[in-house]
């Protein structure tokens, strides 16, 4: 294996993971030392309800690498991993689930690309998967809607094994299941996206957290990324268009009766003049939300410009007012 200078820092999000521990540990020592003399390795206790937080004080006595953050209560993966990138100090960052599936030798391919490529954000790709069969159905199922519906062309966006550069990993708010679209959203920040398949092991510890139910958990989640993507910095393209549509259909609805009524027709109890009144009155006001979340986008970025810049030139301090 080959070092690297850099500090290397590992956050492993921990949620009731007691059986696990130990051996993730004693695997994810085996390795990390070879990859960096100077490492860390956060683990953040999400409101683990077992003795997970015990085992990973047991594990800080006798390592000083080992830095804890636990959580009074479970908030999400999401707010966990953001809370790790926030506390983590190395140059590299990778994100790594204590279940054992993702195997930590694997992090040196990871390394490898961000190495020989430069690229910012280096995804797992279990490409042969040693889950359930639903669990493979859900995910591939997930991985074709997001590809389509965005740009990353990338075949496992929900793989826990990750390796960020500092700068992608503390741009990044994640909350709730925000963490399962993060290749979308730093390449949308303009950090550049790769992956390489990675060895995946069957569940030897514990039950996965991701069944059925997620599938309709994600649908916000879903919509949500779509608007921050596509439609966070000019949001009357979106409500405009929706809000013009229905209020289009609605005119038209009332254009139509207004010619009945001049032709002698009785229109006042037609619940066709209802629904066209109706949908005339929420599209203006969808229009309007769309207007009134424009003029707020514009009064934040008058109050901080904020450019995704990657170098610049003098004192790197300074800030564009």
């Amino acid at each position: 294996m080959k070092r690297v200078e850099s500090m290397i820092s590992v956050v492993v999000p921990v949620f009731n993971e007691e059986e696990s521990l130990n051996d993730f540990y004693k695997e994810l020592i085996k390795y990390l030392p070879k990859l960096s003399e100077n490492y860390e390795i956060i683990f953040i206790d999400d409101g683990s309800t077992d003795t997970s937080f015990a085992i990973l004080k047991r594990l800080e006595k006798k390592d000083k690498h080992i830095r804890i953050f636990s959580l009074r209560r479970n908030i999400g993966k999401a707010e966990a991993l953001s809370l790790g990138f926030y506390k983590a100090r190395g140059d590299i960052i990778v994100t790594l689930d204590a279940d054992l599936q993702d195997q930590p030798s694997e992090i040196q391919k990871l390394l490898n690309i961000h190495q020989t490529k430069g690229i910012d954000v280096v995804c797992g790709w279990r490409k042969n998967r040693k889950d359930k069969s639903k669990m493979k159905i859900i995910s591939k199922l997930f991985n074709i809607v997001v590809r389509k519906l965005f740009d990353v062309n990338i075949h496992d966006y929900n793989c826990g094994l990750k390796l960020y550069t500092k700068e992608a990993a503390k741009s990044l708010r994640l909350y709730g299941g925000m963490h399962r679209f993060i290749p979308v959203l730093v390449y949308e920040m303009g950090f550049s996206v790769d992956e390489v398949p990675v060895r995946h092991e069957m569940r030897k510890f514990g039950k996965s957290k991701y069944g059925f139910s997620k599938i309709f958990k994600d649908m916000p989640d879903m919509f949500t990324m779509l608007f921050l993507v596509r439609y966070m910095n000019r949001p009357l393209h979106f409500f405009g268009i929706a809000g013009g549509v229905l209020a289009f259909i609605g005119v038209a609805i009332l254009t139509y009766l207004s010619v009945l009524r001049f032709m002698g027709e009785r229109i006042g109890t037609r619940p066709l003049l209802f629904l066209g009144i109706l949908l005339v009155l929420v599209g203006i006001q969808i229009f309007f939300t769309g207007f009134l979340a424009e003029l707020m986008i514009n009064v934040a970025h008058r109050e901080r410009m904020n450019y995704p810049i990657k170098y610049q030139t003098g004192d790197v301090d300074s800030k564009i007012k």
